[in-house]
Formats: C-alpha cells, structure tokens, sequence
C-alpha cells in the first residue's frame, strides 16, 4: 500500500521507504525512530555520524550547555559500525544500495533496513528496538550476507562525537576498553552528571563459530573494534550488538532536588576521567556541593554492566521475545481499529507508537516532551500539549500512566510557586517549557527577526497562563474517569488550590463592570500575544477555580484531617476560597453574539483586519519570517496560528449548543493558519461532533501525517524545531474517540454519538472508568446508519454506565449491548 511521499506500508502495523532522499534527513530521522520513554534512538543508519543527525536522547539528563538552552542530553552512540567490502566503505544513505528498504514495525517498535551493493558483493540487513522491557538496553543485529566469495571488515563500537543543538554538553569524557565491553564515560558540564554507555558486539558467522576482533586505537572521540572474515558465496556472518545506557539520575534518590551550579564554557576533556573515581569527587573538584543521594560512577558502570550479561545470557530471540510481550500487552488496550481505510488504519497506529515512546511512563518525575525523545528540540520539556494532547489517551486506556504524568506535575509544584512569586503573584504559575524541576526553561527570545537579524523578545513564559488552568482541568478529568480520590487527597487538591491562588492573584476586579478580567496574556492562539480576556483564557480560568472551591468542599466533607494538615501547610484559609468562588461567579468569559452565534476570541479581535492566511503571506518580504507579535504580519489581524475558540469546544463538549460551536468553526477555520500541529486534530475533532464530517476526515489525515509526509520545515524563525509532533500523535486517538465516535463522559461511565467518515465501515477500540473496562465497536450498515456494540471485560468489578441515542444502561460481565442509533 503506498501511502504519500516515499511512505508506504504492507501490514498496517509499519511504515517503509524505498529511496533514501537526502534532504528529508532530519524528519526521516524521527519518523523512523524507536524507544522506550527512557531513551529515543533516531531510526538513522549504523554507519551516520553528528552530520546525518544521529541521536540518542536520554531523559532525565536536563543541561545547559551555551547559557540559553537548558535541554536533554544527547549521549554516545553504541550502534556505530561501518562495513567495509570489495576494498570499498559501504554507505547505507549513498544512493549506491540495490533493493532499498527502510522500515519501522511499530506494533513492536522494530527498525530494520536492507539493501544489496552488487559491485562490493554484499548485502546488508539490520534489525533493531529499544528494549520495552529493559528499558536501558539498546539491541541489534547486522547480518552481511556475501553474493560472491570475498573478505568483509567490520568496525564497530561507540561514537562519542555526537550531535547536539545547543553546544557541548560534556565537560569531560573518556573511552575505555574493559575486557570485551567498550566503555564511553561523559559529565555533563551544568550539573555535574555522569552518563554511561557501555557496548558489546559479537560476531557469529553462519556455522556458528565466533569471530575474533581487533581493537582500534582511539582519537577519544570513539571507542571501536574491527571483526575481519572472508566470506563464501551465499555466505552471511551476523553482527549482534547490546548496548547499555545509565546516566547519574536513574540510580539515585528522587528525594533530594539537585541543585544547579553555573560552570563556565569550557571545551570537552577528553580521555580525562579516571572511570573509577567517584561521582562525589568529580563534583568537589568542579566545586559544586557534595549529594549524599548521588550514585557513584562506579554504582552506574556496575549496573550498564549487569544490563550487558543478562542480555548475553538471554540471547537476541529471548531479549526480543520478552520486548514484544511488554508490546503485545499496551496494544491490547490502546489499538484502534479502523474498517474501510487501510491508510487510516496505518497512520493512527503510527501516532499511537509515537505518543507511547514519547511518554516516560517508567517513572513519576519526568514529562512528556514536545518533541518527545525525537531530538532536542523544545528542549525535552513538557508544554500544556502534555495534559490536552498527549495524556487523554492514557487516561482512558492506562490511567496508571495519566497519574504518573500528573504526580510529576506535583513534583515541579514548588518551581510552579517561584515562578509565580518572581512575578508578584500568589500560588502556582507553572512554566510554560517545564523541565524536570519545573523551573521556567523557556528562553525570552525564542526567535529571530529573518530580516533585520535582531532577536524577538515572546512572552510565552510570563503571559500565556493558560497552562495553570489547564493543569487543573486535566486533573478535575482525571479524578472523575477513575474515581482516584487518593490522588485527590496525596496531590491533585494542592495543585488546584495553588492553581487557584494564582489566578485570583492575576485577574484585575474592574468596579466600574462588577467583573474580573485577565489582562495581556496569550492564548492558544500564539500570533496574539498582550490581548485582554481570551476567551479560552478565561473560561478554563473559571472552570479551574471552581473546581478548587469543589475539592475544598469535598475534603471538608471526606477528608478533613487531610484539608487540616494540607491547608497547615501551605497557609491555606477557608476565606479565600470565598475569593475563589467571587471570582467563578464574576469573571467575564464572552457569551456567544445573539444573532451569529459567534464568540469573540479575546477582547477587539473582531475589530482587526479579517484576512486570509494565504492573503497575509503574500505579505512577508521572507519566507520565514515570524507571524507573531510585535511585528509580525498576523499580529493586527484575525488570522490565528492555530485553534483557540475551537480549542475550548474540544475539551468541553457540553458547554454550547451545537449551533454555537458550528458557527464558530465555519468562521475561524478559513482564519486559521494552523501553523501548529496542534491545531489540525482540534477542528478535526470539533468538525465531527458537529456533523461536517468531509472536513473532519480531512483534518484527521493532516493531523495523522504531520510528520510522516514532511510536511514541515525543521526551523523555523532560526530556530531548530524539527522531531516528532508528539502533541499531534496524542491527539490521534482523541479524534478517532471522542470525535468520530461521538465519547462524552457522563455519570458513571460514557456516552456516543458517532459520526464515522461515509468510507469508513468499523471502529473499535477499548475505554476505561473506575476500573472497569468496555470495548466499544461503531459500524455503519449500507444505509450509512450507526450502530454501537459494547462488550465489557470479564474482569470488570463494578457495572459502567453507557448511554447511546439517549438511551442508558449499566454494563457489567462479558456481554455484547446493540444499539442502531436513530437517524
């Protein structure tokens, strides 16, 4: 099946090229990755270097190398190996290969790649996966096969010269050679950590017997081994490598926030570490303070070490049999299956692969990247893509992992504090670009004025609030889909009480209008910047310090020793609550025009110049010009990056009559210039809840396909911001479920009402609350009417209410419920 693009597919389950294509290097780089929300490892070949963006992006490594940029680490690259026949260097990406192919399989996150070099006589096949199971394994597998009689040399072992965005982040590494493992020990140069790497390969030929190596001497920017064989016809030798990655954080104690000591550029070191001295000392001597909670070095190296032997002792078919099993089971209750469509089927199942390796869903403390672990860009941070975009998915197929998002949005409260205090406000302002601290991380001057070359001075860290309320709103969502008070009472009432704080601190009480206003902010809508009550501002605004006043009523009821020792702790007293409820009551949130039905997007928008987005970018006098505020082209104009109004329709379905929210997409969707992935899925969703289903589908495939048919440029305004859209990705499965199947949540448990694109015969997929789990299946008959099956797991302990064509019934065992929904 050939999708768009070079993109085509043969199971639904996988995605391959069959031409390399040069410039489409950064994006194919991403596309084809693989991971496991420890590490991303970029779906480039095994001979690339720093020049063909290699990567292997480590979390939880947050560093700042020029000053600016604090961001995730890229760190040595295990799987480096060339190959050498006929006298000649073989190069995966030099156009010379016969019978091409590059593939990602991601129902097991599999990357493999194959060609035939007719004159050097050899062909070459790879296969590799970021251990699902072992998450700090990195395996694969060369197989050369001779198509006539002839010696092969192999070289391989670890890249340390790695790509990275923002500067050196090493102030010192060394190679090492231990037995049979090499060994790449780095620092970083911020805050001191040590990474690990440390690769084993073996050579087996097609008898079985084992090839001997030769190590290389080394420059310090690489630690390699070469296998020599002489080859018969028809001939293969397999080349297995297991990598082993550890950085400081993975092994100490997630009590003890690290602190952040400035260190002064600095060319690397090489070849200086003494890889048996202790972490404790290497920061002594850069004068940072003594951790008691940090491993040692040693404590890291004896650990990637213990990875190495298990992986050799299972072997490559048991490490893949126990990856695929961890695979099988995420599937189970996070596929989408789609009847009718093949190309749908194939792209939806992509992004659901790349929203799960994007999400670190091993632990609690770290977030979910806009750029995932594709590459550096955005820093590896979360944005409020994570709550809206990327989290819903999980919630309602594995609410453990929604919980271990929020949690860590708990743990980066007290960065959410200061930053609110450095401004002059109460409460939790949280950052914008958060790392794992929570400490702001978005720079000031994020891009460049292509014409004039001056820096644009954004407001993105202190205007656009939104992100505070929409914390809250996600965890109001996650308490009532899973019916998690625990976490109510361990950490989300502090998140929404501080939450709340803050936005009374920053709304303005205007006596003369008996009304609260929120002033210069941003909305969704990033063009806008400095604008007065945008309309998602203020009603996610209000949404959230209701839900305070909601959860201090609660606890008063259910939990009062638990609010007594909580309001103890952060000085909390029952009056403001009482400010809370004045402000829920009065804040000024547009109401839909009388006649049109249209709701303005912030105060005057409808006063600017009403223009097209291509009309405006006839405009530019660069190509990359920045659109946005202060002088960019839309800034005095309706035209919108990306959705803001319909954004708001999104996430509260119930909140305006369907001609409210129909009038309001047919009148910004011609405005919208969509000039963020996340835009695309949110008219998507909203078009097919309203019925326009053309539109809805075509907005889908945008969605879907943002990254898999490069479509977007990887810098823009000079900055880098190539990788994958992960918010685009996270959304995919929200179009499909609470767009075209119509899923609203009621009192214990869902409602639907579908609306299927007409070519689409089936969809299926499966939903949680409180524990208990329905499979629910949308088919349309030759009439194009909907019909809804819902079948509940056998080990469902409580019933879950469904409510279809306005009908309801409580749903418990192993059972199929029909309902043909009316036309």
């Amino acid at each position: 099946m050939k999708l768009e693009n070079n993109v085509n597919s043969d199971t639904q389950w996988d995605i391959y090229e069959r031409e390399f294509i040069p410039e489409q290097m950064v994006t194919t780089g991403s596309n084809y990755m693989i991971g496991n929300g420890y590490y991303g490892y970029r779906g480039t070949f095994a001979d690339d270097g720093k020049n063909e963006y290699v990567g292997c992006i480590l979390s939880d490594t947050y560093d700042n190398a020029d000053g600016v940029w604090k961001e995730l680490v890229t760190v040595p690259n295990g799987l480096f190996t060339l190959v050498r026949a006929g006298g000649k260097d073989i190069r995966w990406n030099d156009g010379a290969g016969r019978d091409y192919r590059r593939s990602l399989h991601f129902r097991y996150g599999e990357w493999r790649a194959q060609a035939t070099w007719p004159e050097e006589g050899i062909t070459l096949r790879e296969e590799r996966f970021a251990s699902a199971d072992d998450l700090h394994l990195l395996a694969s597998r060369l197989t050369v096969t001779a198509v006539r009689p002839g010696e092969v040399v192999l070289t391989t072992g670890i890249d340390g010269d790695v790509w990275s965005l923002n500067g050196n982040h090493f102030r010192a590494t060394a190679a090492n050679r231990v037995d049979d493992v090499n060994e790449f020990v780095c620092v970083t140069g911020e805050h001191g950590y040590d990474v690990v790497v440390q690769e084993h390969a073996e050579l087996q030929l097609e008898n079985g017997s084992p090839a001997a190596s030769v190590p290389e001497e080394t420059d310090g920017t690489r630690q390699l081994r070469t296998f020599t064989v002489a080859l018969e016809a028809g001939q293969s030798a397999v080349l297995t490598k297991f990598v082993a990655i550890y950085g400081t954080n993975d092994l100490r104690t997630r009590q003890n926030p690290h602190t952040a000591v400035t260190v002064p550029d600095r060319p690397a070191e090489t070849g200086t570490i003494d890889p048996a001295r202790s972490a404790s000392e290497a920061r002594r001597i850069a004068g940072e303070p003594a951790d008691p909670h940090r491993p040692t070095r040693e404590d890291l190296r004896s650990a990637a070490g213990a990875v190495l032997k298990r992986a050799r002792r299972t072997g490559w078919e048991g490490l893949l049999k126990a990856h695929r099993t961890v695979w099988d089971e995420r599937w189970k209750v996070m596929d989408v299956e789609i009847g009718g469509d093949e190309i749908a089927q194939t792209v939806i199942r992509y992004n659901i692969y790349h929203n799960i390796i994007a999400t670190p869903t091993h632990t609690d403390h770290l977030p979910i990247g806009a750029r995932g672990l594709s590459c550096q860009a955005y820093q590896g941070a979360a944005f409020w893509d994570q709550e809206i975009f990327n989290l819903p998915m999980f919630l309602y197929t594995a609410p453990e992992i929604a919980r271990n998002i929020l949690v860590y949005r708990y743990r980066t409260l007290d960065g959410a504090r200061r930053k609110a205090r450095d401004l002059g406000y109460n409460g939790a302002f949280y950052a914008w670009i958060s790392g794992d601290s929570g400490e702001e991380i978005c720079p000031a001057y994020f891009f460049r004025d292509v014409v004039s070359g001056r820096r644009i001075r954004n407001h993105f860290n202190d205007w656009q609030i939104h992100v505070s309320p929409d914390i809250a709103f996600t965890v109001q969502r996650y308490v009532s889909v899973t019916g998690d008070y625990e976490f109510l009472k361990d950490y989300g009432a502090e998140i929404v009480f501080e939450i709340a704080r803050f936005l009374y601190s920053r709304s303005v009480y205007r006596a003369d209008r008996d009304r609260y206003e929120i002033l210069r902010v941003l909305g969704p809508d990033e063009y806008h910047e400095n604008v007065d009550n945008n309309f998602f501002t203020n009603f996610q605004s209000r949404f959230a310090v209701s839900y305070a006043v909601e959860v201090y009523r609660w606890m008063q009821n259910e939990a009062p020793s638990v609010l007594k020792k909580l309001a103890g702790k952060i000085g909390l007293m029952e009056r403001e609550t009482e400010r809370w409820s004045d402000l829920a009551r009065k804040i000024f949130v547009p109401e839909p025009d009388g006649n049109s039905r249209l709701i303005e997007q912030f105060s005057g928008f409808f006063q600017h110049e009403d223009v097209t987005p291509d009309e405006l970018k006839s405009r530019l006098i660069e190509p990359g010009e920045y659109w946005g505020w202060p002088n960019g082209i839309a800034f005095e104009t309706q035209v919108s990056k990306q959705a803001d109004v319909l954004q708001l329709f999104m996430l509260h379905p119930e909140a305006y009559d369907l001609d409210v929210v129909k009038a309001n997409w047919e009148y910004y969707e011609p405005r919208t210039q969509h000039g963020s992935s996340l835009s695309p899925g949110v008219y998507a969703t909203v078009a097919a809840r309203v019925g326009l289903l053309d539109d809805a589908y075509r907005y889908f495939m945008k969605s879907c396909t943002i990254d898999l048919y490069n479509d977007n440029k990887p810098v823009s305004g000079g900055t880098f911001i190539g990788g994958i859209h992960t918010a685009a990705c996270g959304v995919s499965w929200q179009i499909v479920t609470l767009g075209f199947a119509g899923m609203y949540q009621i009192e214990g448990g869902f409602g639907f009402i579908p609306h299927l694109p007409k070519h689409w015969k089936r969809l299926k997929f499966s939903v949680t609350y409180a524990g208990s789990v329905i499979d629910v299946t949308v088919t349309a008959d030759e009439d194009d009417r909907m019909h809804v099956a819902v079948s509940a797991d056998n080990g469902n302990r409580e019933d879950m209410v469904v409510e279809i064509a306005g009908m309801r019934r409580s749903i418990k065992g192993v059972r199929e419920e029909i309902w043909a929904i009316p036309e």
